[in-house]
């Protein structure tokens, strides 16, 4: 056999690829020969690859099967009003059936791998020609073997179509799931909590990731006491597995919640928890795998790493948050400044590649496509979903929200297939033990001391009924095994991998199941019209200022809205809503008259033409939807829509005649003024006097 004539190296950043069984597999490319024996040889050749495409369309015959199979049990289980299981651990147990048939229900179908060495080279090589007998074939790496199973490798080659490349994962599955997760945000109860679900997300992330890595290092030094640690498991190993393990899913909680109409502060926490969550967690990995020290330990504390480390998380993070802002503001404009909704089909498909690319452009820059995609889908909700038309507001709503469906299930399936397809696990019983341990004590320090400091400064007390629930929420689910799974080529991820997938089983199985019976015990409120406020009697929501109904209700409206979202709110509602979309204001009122020219250039016909602009549909970022009017002109406009005759209040040019929107607000939320004029566009709320 000649040595390889073209020589690509693996990049040094990036580990080795999944193993599949075989070793290195060809794919073949001749380069001479002729006679019967070539003729037969390409015959063989031809009925392989036949027999390769036929077994790719089964594989993925079976993904399909098992998602219609799940669709119709689920169907089943709504009919029947069944709680205990949610539609992904059926996805995980359906997966697991046919891992089982295809594990031992498959006969093996190949056996001509011979391992050929090449020990002058120190490197492995991606792609490799190799000369057999004047014909040239490539090679392409799977992956690592040990040794020591050299003899055992997976000779199914069924098995091998089912297991998946984990770039799959991250480019395609994941993406439509972060997407909708932004797109769907219910943006009231999200902002009225935002300062906790921040607290919660970031720093509740990274105390989680510490206190989990540093108990496991704990775990993996008892584990080589005992002689139960076969090859090497350094500390950052461990703190790569908190940071993997610290992504929650509540996926199952979410969704009970949403069905029995839980309390809406409640899911709002859990929700804008679990969406920052699962891209702190991403970033944080990054960042812990960036972690480099210098010397000739690798794997010991280096002050400057580490800050290095941390540099490399906020630029990650900040770098993606931009990414994702920008490229959303980018398709504002293009839907904006162009006819595309007189072309809904056109206008859709813009929509979806634009939002798809995002991921795929931060990952390609070197940053974090679960980060950019998330807030790229927050601000297509927030600005470019004003400027669809109203059958491609419909599309993109129900296309997300179908392949979010469908990317999640299939993910799960994959996790119960992969149980006994993925060919490298590792399963320490020492380590799953001392890894349920740590994720309880992580996500207890994650919760219970947060929610203490928070309520320090909250008027909106997080209970301790709630503080129960979300202990008892901390789910793992899809973005944990994708965060696994992206790298299983060491002894100590094959580890990590294995017991992800069996703590990914429990919290679905058993805390998933157990979400009902919870809420019943911890007395929890269900049944709460999530457009309305709770009942300020209720234990989870207190009013600590005023008497009455009406100084309870202006208490909770200006606990909702803190000092610098009101006054993000204001210059938003003022300038960046008439700027990139066809609402808000006209900007020859709130702009000075010396800009008179950009402010025509810039604000959309529509602003002028269309009065139901006016209805300000993130208004109840601040208030509540009953509290609102909005009055321009000569006309009124209601939360709900209806409008009406009504005295302007504003001068013939459009300045305003009393204040600032933002100095409005301020004193209509602490002194229950009438009305709040804002520059061409009066807010007017009805609220009575004490008196």
């Amino acid at each position: 056999m000649a040595l390889p004539l073209r020589r690509r190296r693996l990049p040094p950043l990036l580990p080795l690829l999944l193993l599949a069984a075989g070793g290195l597999r060809a794919a073949e490319r001749s380069g001479g020969g002729g006679g019967s024996s070539s003729a037969m040889e390409e015959l063989a050749t031809e009925k392989e690859a036949e027999e390769s495409h036929r077994q790719d369309s089964v594989s993925l015959l079976t993904f399909i099967l098992l998602l219609t199979l799940t669709i119709l049990t689920i169907w089943l289980f709504k009919h029947r009003r069944v709680r205990f299981l949610h539609e992904t651990g059926l996805a995980m147990i359906y997966g697991l059936i046919v891992g089982v048939i295809l594990r031992y229900g498959t006969p093996s179908t190949s056996g001509h791998d011979k391992p050929f060495s090449c020990s002058q080279e120190d490197r492995p090589f991606t792609t490799l020609l190799v000369n057999v007998s004047g014909k040239f074939f490539e090679y392409t790496l799977k992956g690592e073997i040990s040794p020591g199973k050299i003899h055992n490798v997976e000779q199914n080659d069924m098995l091998r179509k089912v297991t998946f490349d984990p770039e799959v994962f991250f480019n395609i599955l994941l993406p439509p799931i972060i997407f909708h997760a932004g797109y769907s945000l219910k943006k009231r109860h999200f902002f009225r909590n935002l300062g906790s679900i921040l607290a919660y997300a970031f720093l509740g992330t990274a105390v989680s990731c510490f206190i989990i890595g540093n108990l496991m290092y704990g775990v993996v030094k008892l584990m080589k006491l005992v002689g139960q640690l076969s090859d090497k498991f350094y500390y950052t190993d461990c703190l790569l597995f908190g940071a993997i393990i610290s992504a929650t899913d509540p996926v199952t909680v979410l969704a009970i919640f949403n069905e029995l109409h839980a309390d809406v502060d409640l899911y709002a926490l859990l929700f804008g928890e679990s969406v920052l969550n699962d891209a702190v967690a991403i970033v944080l990995s990054s960042s812990i795998v960036a972690y480099q020290p210098t010397g000739e330990n690798t794997h010991a504390f280096d002050a400057a790493a580490f800050f290095k480390s941390v540099g490399v998380f906020l630029g990650i993070f900040s770098g993606s948050f931009m990414m994702g802002a920008v490229t959303g503001v980018v398709t504002v404009n293009v839907t904006k400044f162009t006819k595309l909704h007189c072309f809904p089909l056109l206008e859709t498909a813009l929509f979806f590649l634009m939002s798809w690319s995002t991921f795929l452009l931060a990952e390609a820059c070197g940053f974090t496509g679960v980060v950019a995609v998330l807030f790229c889908g927050i601000t297509q909700a927030h600005y470019t979903y004003n400027n669809l038309s109203v059958e491609s507001r419909s599309r993109t709503k129900q296309l997300f929200e179908v392949l979010h469906f469908l990317a999640e299930n299939f993910i799960f399936s994959y996790m119960g297939l992969a149980l006994f397809t993925f060919q490298k696990h590792i399963f320490s019983p020492v380590f799953i033990i001392g890894a349920f341990i740590a994720i309880f004590l992580g996500r207890a320090a994650h919760i219970y001391p947060l929610s203490f400091l928070l309520n320090l400064g909250r008027r909106h007390k997080i209970s301790w009924n709630f503080q129960h629930m979300m202990m008892f929420s901390g789910l793992r689910g899809a973005m944990a095994f994708a965060l696994a799974i992206r790298d299983t080529a060491t002894y100590s991820h094959q580890m990590m991998f294995s017991t992800t997938l069996l703590i990914v089983f429990f919290t679905v199985w058993i805390v998933g199941g157990g979400t009902t019976p919870m809420l019943s015990w911890l007395n929890i409120r269900v049944g709460v019209d999530p457009d309305q406020d709770p009942p300020p009697t209720n234990d989870s929501f207190q009013v600590l200022q005023g008497d009455g109904p009406d100084s309870e209700r202006r208490n909770r409206t200006k606990q909702e809205s803190a000092w610098l979202f009101r006054l993000w709110y204001s210059f938003d509602h003022n300038y960046l809503k008439p700027i990139l979309t066809h609402s808000g204001p006209p900007l020859t009122t709130t702009l000075p008259s010396w800009c008179g020219l950009i402010a025509r250039c810039l604000t959309s016909p529509q602003v002028y033409d269309n009065q139901e602009q006016l209805r300000e549909e993130d208004s109840d970022f601040i208030l509540n939807d009953g509290d609102l009017t909005v009055t321009y002109g000569d006309t009124t406009i209601t939360a709900n829509g209806s409008s009406g005759p009504h005295t302007a209040t504003t001068s013939l040019d459009g300045r305003r005649t009393k204040s600032s929107s933002e100095e409005a607000l301020e004193r209509d939320l602490g002194a229950a003024d009438h009305e709040v004029t804002s520059r061409g566009t009066r807010l007017v709320f009805p609220l009575e006097d004490n008196a």
